[in-house]
């Protein structure tokens, strides 16, 4: 069986899908295969895929189920490797990119999942993001999102979680912790399972030579209604689930504060109307999503404040090294 197998959730993705595959056949590390789940895509996005001598298994569903289902179908049923490695169809790895995945992954086996650098695919001399920043107040980005590729984001470090738009996992862990959260739907999924990685004593690393361009929200699109609606609405669940006690309490005024200035802001903006949406859909689900939160702190094999180590303090700040 192959070490790793690499998923890719599609829907609609067009020639972005094709590109990703062609990246993926190019791979110097050659011991996986490809694993498409279709969200009942409506395009040609299926149509003349590159070939090669990876396998490519094509999974079709009959309804869009998004990221987050999408994933755990494949995770679930048809992923036999110790390894998955999580792909958006708008992501095309550079040759290397597996290989030294796996590498870092056998170097050092305190930590067991990993994000990538990813590059802005129109410019790459900017960075995508180089993994997942958690803030106390809940608000979560990626790191070094905008800023120039310079070699301050050019050394391996630990971070808070990987960006699942190109990401390593021990399937074993993702499946010890529940997957992927299927109520998310989209956007902020990724943050979640890393957050009850983390809960479960495990740790993430930034590998600063595995590097992927990515186009970011090339299917959904940038700041679109969608992506504005799922991201607001699943931040406040993330936090809901995942913050341990006591710092839940201590930081849930920053929360709070926070969900009032994202109304507050996108109004003025003349785009409140899914950010409202979002807070209202998020607040009527809290009794449902306060359940989980038993669940998820359950699995807590970590002391608090090894995870708050981990987690951004003080003004949230999005600047560059």
């Amino acid at each position: 069986m192959p070490l790793v197998d690499v998923v890719i959730v599609n829907y609609n993705a067009g020639p972005y899908l094709r590109r990703a595959i062609h990246a993926l056949q190019e791979q110097t590390f050659r011991d996986f295969r490809i694993i498409i789940v279709d969200n009942a895509s409506t395009d040609n996005s299926l149509s003349e895929l590159p070939t090669g001598d990876v396998d490519v298994k094509v999974v079709r569903i009959e309804r869009n189920l998004g990221f987050a289902a999408g994933n755990n179908v494949a995770i679930s049923h048809y992923v036999d490797a110790e390894w998955v490695a999580l792909l958006n169809p708008d992501a095309f790895p550079r040759p290397e990119w597996l290989e030294r995945l796996l590498r870092a992954a056998a170097a050092d086996p305190t930590f067991t999942f990993f994000g990538c650098k990813m590059l802005d695919a129109s410019d790459n001399a900017r960075l995508d993001g180089v993994g997942d920043v958690f803030h106390v107040s809940g608000l979560h980005w990626r790191e070094g999102h905008g800023c120039l590729n310079s070699s301050t984001y050019g050394h391996s470090t630990e971070i808070f979680a990987p960006c699942a738009a190109a990401a390593l996992y021990r399937v074993r862990d993702v499946m010890a912790v529940g997957g992927f959260d299927e109520d998310f739907f989209c956007y902020s999924e990724d943050v979640d399972l890393g957050f009850r990685l983390r809960l479960a004593g495990h740790r993430c690393l930034y590998v600063a030579d595995a590097e992927v361009e990515h186009v970011g929200s090339g299917i959904t699109g940038t700041h679109s209604d969608f992506s504005l609606y799922h991201g607001h609405r699943n931040l406040v669940w993330t936090y809901v689930k995942n913050v341990p006690a006591p710092y839940f309490w201590i930081y849930l005024p920053y929360h709070i504060l926070l969900n009032v200035c994202s109304l507050c802001v996108f109004t003025l903006r003349r785009r409140g109307t899914p950010v409202w949406r979002a807070k209202r859909d998020a607040l009527l689900k809290l009794p449902y999503f306060w359940r989980k939160r038993r669940v998820v702190q359950a699995i807590r094999r970590v002391p608090a404040a090894s995870i708050r180590r981990y987690m951004q303090g003080g003004l949230p700040t999005r600047s560059c090294k």
